[in-house]
């Protein structure tokens, strides 16, 4: 033991200084007057709301996709000491001393420097020199466009950042594969590509696409290893199970504890909640919670109830009556039944209670104990305030001819008799012997004459005119397949009925019940609506002023204003590095350009360059190239409203692959000495050129220092862009 103190403990470490270096240059370029401008910059505005609503607890659901990113912006908020009270009403709006601005932008800056030492290492691992790394990571720091959008509240540069970290981790555990499998950093490397792939789409679902390249690639690299005689059954099914488990169930089960956080932190009411089901809402704090706690949960004969439309967009509706009639005749020349209105009405009221009642009993009242209305069960839903009954006929809907009227029947002593009998169908029902539950059922409800179904049709077209007060139609509809939502409906509010006099009933309507049942969802039912909701919630496309086409990204032919200072005229821009851009799109081209030639000279026998460096270009271009072509061609499919900073991940990928090709073109086309020479000349003054270009345009990246009318107007190189001149 003594013998162990005779030598020193001497511990060494190999430290890359490239890296470290490159890594203390991207947190300067990122971090570095972070706090400016102390306003809100473009769609800080939108973000904010959301980090406002995480400080206070409030549900909130945001249809752009997953709640991670949310989260982590919240996060920075959270560490600042932030207390959620400002008012994101505004871009250019000056926040107030309680915004701890510079933590807000934090995470979204040291991920968008971290993404600099990220290219050097992702180049390094596809086998090509440190030069060309280097030069990877200097693009990467130098490019306008990922400063701009890493030095705000927003989440394209921590989407790029975990892309980044996904391919390089990938590349990582690929390398390892060769002469170290299932050894401890083997297994770091492929569970952290896993992880990355997982954190990359619960920011947005753009890191979808990535993922998907991913998983083919390694797909297509376990399919080689399929013919390796060297491996044995047992190895490949150990193989294959090892990237199930941290390629697909790891992601997977990460993608839902992001909505376990986000479920458990946001559990109080608010205004977003309301396009949630009633079982949901019930299940936040306050809000319905309020209103339902304690209701009855099983519908019984003799139940006062109001009726939810499942399908609530574009607005939640329930089910309702008044006095008013439909006309006798409508503006078109038809005619209709002049029987009681009923539609379905987006506020809550009193004329949207209705009474179950048993059509082979005349009481309206609960007995005891109470008889629950079950699957199949034959009811009369009769209207509270006014005591008509429910009732559809073969005359056709005012909105929807195709559809029968929906009314409460008023007998005018006419050849109409009243057809009021509906069957209750549970939807989600366990059994046919289910009983209709408050909040937990949906329910359809089918006309025992007609076998018509109750249907909200004013979702998909246009409100009743103004004899209806602009409220949604109703209809029977006779042909109905399926289960669309608009069909089904469910109990929200419930109280059991005591009054059988009508004056009674009235005053009883208007009053809460307190009854102690309760009706929380699981965390997978929350989980299963919310993200239905996030996939199918559409809000209403409208052109902005910086909107922009797919096509309009590769050249630049488009820019972002997103700060403009009222008095100086300092402003901030969305604008990329020229150079930088031209040099992908033709580093693109050349790389395509190459491929093909070199794949028909090799189909012809003929081969320029040795197998190991065709397999080194081939393996590059599945990323970068693959890396582009799925961050980029999806935009043209997407019917969304687009913005130049949706190219950035696909821009990343495609600067990644200029050194590439510069490399390429200097190993394997510049033979003699003096090519070379002229070769890397060009290099260094087309270098020079991005730098240049980075200095002229950082005014109106950083926001400062502001630039006179004249200097301004010299940075529009080309007409299609929007900068900022102040009139004089």
């Amino acid at each position: 033991m003594l013998g162990l103190l005779k030598n020193p403990i001497v511990v060494t470490a190999e430290i890359n200084m490239n890296l470290v270096a490159l890594t203390a240059i991207g947190l300067i370029s990122r971090l570095w007057g972070l706090s400016y401008p102390r306003a809100v910059v473009f769609d800080e505005v939108y973000y904010g709301q959301f980090v406002s609503l995480y400080m206070k607890r409030i549900f909130f659901v945001d249809d752009s996709g997953p709640p991670f990113g949310h989260m982590l912006l919240a996060l920075g908020g959270y560490l600042g000491g932030f207390d959620g009270n400002f008012l994101w009403n505004r871009i250019g709006a000056e926040y107030s001393m309680n915004v701890p601005v510079w933590s807000l932008r934090l995470l979204p800056a040291l991920a968008g420097a971290l993404c600099v030492p990220l290219a050097y290492q992702i180049l390094v691992e596809l086998q090509f020199s440190h030069c060309a790394a280097l030069g990877a990571a200097l693009l990467i720091l130098l490019e306008n466009s990922l400063i701009t959008q890493s030095r705000f509240m927003l989440l394209e540069s921590i989407l790029i950042f975990f892309i980044l970290l996904a391919v390089l981790s990938y590349l990582k555990f690929y390398n390892l594969q060769r002469h170290s499998s299932f050894s401890g950093s083997w297994w770091f490397w492929l569970l952290l590509t896993g992880v990355a792939c997982s954190c990359a789409v619960g920011v947005k679902y753009m890191g979808l696409f990535t993922y998907m390249l991913l998983l083919s690639i390694a797909g297509l690299h376990f399919w080689h290893m399929i013919g390796d005689q060297n491996l044995s059954n047992v190895s490949l099914m150990c193989h294959f199970l090892a990237r199930g488990l941290a390629l697909i169930v790891i992601p997977a089960a990460m993608y839902l504890s992001f909505f376990y956080v986000h479920l458990t932190l946001l559990y109080r009411s608010g205004p977003h909640d309301q396009i949630m089901t009633s079982a949901f809402q019930a299940s936040l704090e306050g809000g319905l919670a309020r209103i339902t706690q304690g209701q009855p949960l099983e519908v019984a004969y003799g139940s006062q109830i109001t009726l939810r439309n499942v399908l609530g967009k574009p607005m939640q509706c329930w089910l309702h009556s008044h006095t008013n009639t439909y006309p006798i005749r409508y503006e078109n020349g038809r005619g209709s039944s002049h029987q009681q209105q009923v539609t379905c009405y987006p506020f809550k009221d009193v004329n949207n209670w209705w009474i179950v009642k048993d059509p082979g009993m005349q009481q309206l009242v609960v007995s005891n104990p109470p008889r629950p209305v079950r699957h199949g069960h034959i009811v009369q839903l009769v209207h509270g305030i006014t005591t008509r009954y429910l009732n559809t006929h073969d005359v056709a809907a005012p909105l929807s001819p195709h559809s029968q009227e929906v009314s409460c029947y008023i007998d005018y002593n006419i050849s109409m008799p009243a057809q009021n009998l509906w069957r209750v169908e549970i939807v989600n029902r366990e059994s046919d012997a289910d009983v209709w539950k408050t909040i937990l059922s949906e329910v359809r409800f089918v006309h025992l004459n007609t076998s018509a179904v109750l249907k909200a049709s004013g979702f998909l077209g246009a409100s009743l005119p103004e004899w209806g007060y602009r409220q949604l139609e109703v209809v029977g509809e006779k042909l109905a397949k399926g289960y669309h939502q608009s069909m089904v409906w469910n109990v929200e509010e419930h109280r059991y009925g005591k009054s059988q006099e009508q004056k009674e009933r009235e005053v009883e309507l208007h009053s809460p019940t307190q009854m102690d049942i309760s009706k929380n969802l699981s965390f997978m039912a929350k989980f299963t609506e919310l993200q239905w909701k996030i996939l199918t919630l559409k809000n209403e496309d409208t052109e902005h002023k910086y909107s922009s086409s797919a096509l309009d990204w590769i050249t630049m032919d488009t820019n972002i204003a997103y700060w403009f200072h009222p008095t100086s005229g300092a402003q901030i821009h969305l604008l990329g590095n020229v150079v930088t851009w031209a040099s992908a799109n033709i580093a693109a081209l050349v790389y395509l350009c190459l491929s093909l030639w070199y794949l028909i000279r090799r189909r012809r026998k003929i081969y320029d360059i040795p197998e190991d460096a065709w397999q080194l270009w081939v393996s590059a271009g599945g990323i970068c190239v693959g890396g582009w072509a799925v961050n980029y061609l999806p935009f043209f499919l997407m019917e969304k409203t687009l913005f130049l900073y949706h190219y950035l991940p696909a821009l990343t990928f495609q600067i990644l692959l200029i050194p590439i090709v510069l490399q390429h073109l200097g190993n394997h086309l510049c033979r003699s000495l003096l090519l070379k020479s002229m070769f890397s000349a060009l290099i260094v003054a087309w270098f020079s050129s991005v730098y240049l270009v980075y200095r002229t345009f950082s005014p109106v990246t950083y926001g400062e220092p502001s630039l006179s009318v004249t200097e301004l107007k010299d940075l529009r190189w080309k007409d299609s862009w929007n900068i900022l001149i102040q009139k004089q």
